[in-house]
């Protein structure tokens, strides 16, 4: 069976296109989903035309040490958390060459907490501006892949109403 259904598929054709139209490149700063949004894209024959690079940061210490994440935000607020979206999508944009970036950050289960459930992603859309837009999604408990895929879809929803504004 093959990872990408064929929805994500053509999210991904529509965000390279998009971007290909405005001379852009994307980045992905990448945690619970571990480079399927990358994946996705880069997937797509012409990609290399619009994805510049893609940060897997699974640990707290790689948020900190490749996207520049505060050790205050993570002590404060945890990996799961809109702050710390935000601030890995600004890495993502001042450690690339991408106008735009979108980064995720979840637990897919099983597992989770009464104020982080299993099933809660952040994930938020940047540009050299500033951040355009978080959303906090709570998938619930679907199974650790379908969390992950779902990530995938929505990042790549924001990923091209980004491209298209």
């Amino acid at each position: 069976m093959y990872l990408f259904s064929d929805a994500i598929t053509q999210l991904a054709t529509d965000v390279i296109q998009e971007s290909q139209k405005k001379g852009w490149y994307v980045a992905t700063a990448e945690s619970c989903t571990g480079g399927l949004i990358g994946g996705a894209l880069t997937d797509i024959a012409g990609s290399s035309a619009v994805v510049d690079r893609g940060f897997i940061t699974y640990t707290n210490k790689a948020k900190m040490q490749v996207l520049g994440v505060k050790a205050e935000t993570l002590k404060a607020v945890g990996a799961v958390a809109e702050q710390t979206a935000n601030e890995m999508a600004l890495g993502a944009i001042r450690k690339s060459s991408a106008n735009i970036a979108v980064a995720v950050t979840g637990i897919a289960g099983p597992g989770g907490t009464a104020d982080k459930p299993g099933g809660r992603v952040h994930l938020a859309v940047a540009n050299r501006d500033g951040v355009m837009e978080h959303r906090q999604m709570d998938y619930g408990d679907i199974g650790r892949l379908n969390v992950r895929l779902a990530t995938v879809t929505t990042a790549l929803e924001m990923l091209l109403k980004a491209a298209k504004s």
